[in-house]
């Protein structure tokens, strides 16, 4: 696999990378950070500064190359998993972004974010994560009460290496059940990746052994929509709970009809 004319530095470095090992049927295998330093060099292509980027965008930003696509199994995809400190996994999986659906309802939520915040907010994660806080929508979505714990948990999982969760909430429903809810928020053109969830559960495991995990995935969508998923793992897959489409309003702009609607879609 060679570099085609007009690919990216990125493509191609990850392109030699996964050629060096693949063979076919080959379903997963692991390389090391450091072999983009020796193929940046074999290709003569001046290296990124910041290595993990290029994990990072093929993870979350843009698509493996074709050359890579192409080797897959019918119904299978390659993700990018941790393996370890400075190790990772290319391991084929049935599901690998978690995409928000377009044929979804909206419902409308009365907007609690306070101006100062409101006026300051961008389309990106941050601003994302304060929106959900201001506005309770973990407790929503869920249906028990929420609290966050903390923003940008990095932490090292034996058998991943380092991780990021976004934020870390806590929670107790009626019953007293406690969970333990890792959230990552997706802004702009980034999109989730299944890997994350496989981290948060992992992450999860290793520190809060005796909470329940409800990872939930949260994504910027057009017309100030916001997409919220439950996520779990299923037959080693993960697969979406739940998924559902809010959109912060005036209060005012909730009409009897909307109301009417809603209570309407209350399973009994």
């Amino acid at each position: 696999m060679v570099k085609k004319p007009g690919s990216d530095r990125y493509s191609a470095i990850i392109d030699r990378v996964f050629s060096e090992h693949f063979a076919p049927g080959c379903k997963e295998f692991e390389f090391t950070r450091e072999e983009f330093e020796r193929t940046a060099e074999q290709l003569s292509i001046k290296l990124p500064k910041n290595l993990g980027d290029v994990l990072y965008s093929f993870r979350y930003r843009k698509n493996l190359p074709e050359s890579i696509r192409l080797t897959a199994a019918k119904g299978f995809e390659w993700v990018i998993e941790g393996a370890g400190r400075s190790r990772y996994r290319f391991r084929q999986t049935r599901t690998s972004r978690i995409v928000p659906r377009d044929d979804l309802v909206t419902v409308k939520i009365p907007d609690a974010t306070p101006e100062i915040i409101a006026a300051y907010a961008q389309t990106d994660e941050q601003a994302l994560l304060a929106k959900i806080r201001c506005n309770r929508l973990i407790d929503i979505f869920l249906g028990i009460t929420a609290y966050s714990l903390q923003n940008h948990l990095r932490t090292t999982v034996a058998s991943i290496g380092q991780i990021e969760v976004d934020e870390i909430y806590v929670g107790i429903d009626r019953y007293g059940r406690q969970f333990v809810i890792p959230v990552q928020a997706k802004g702009g053109n980034d999109q989730h990746a299944a890997v994350q969830t496989y981290q948060d559960l992992a992450c999860c495991k290793a520190k809060f052994p005796t909470l329940i995990c409800r990872p939930i995935s949260a994504q910027f969508m057009s017309g100030t929509r916001i997409a919220l998923f439950e996520l779990a793992v299923e037959d080693d897959e993960i697969k979406i709970v739940e998924e559902r489409h809010y959109r912060l309003v005036p209060a005012a702009e909730i009409s009897p009809d909307d109301l009417r609607a809603y209570g309407n879609r209350v399973k009994p």
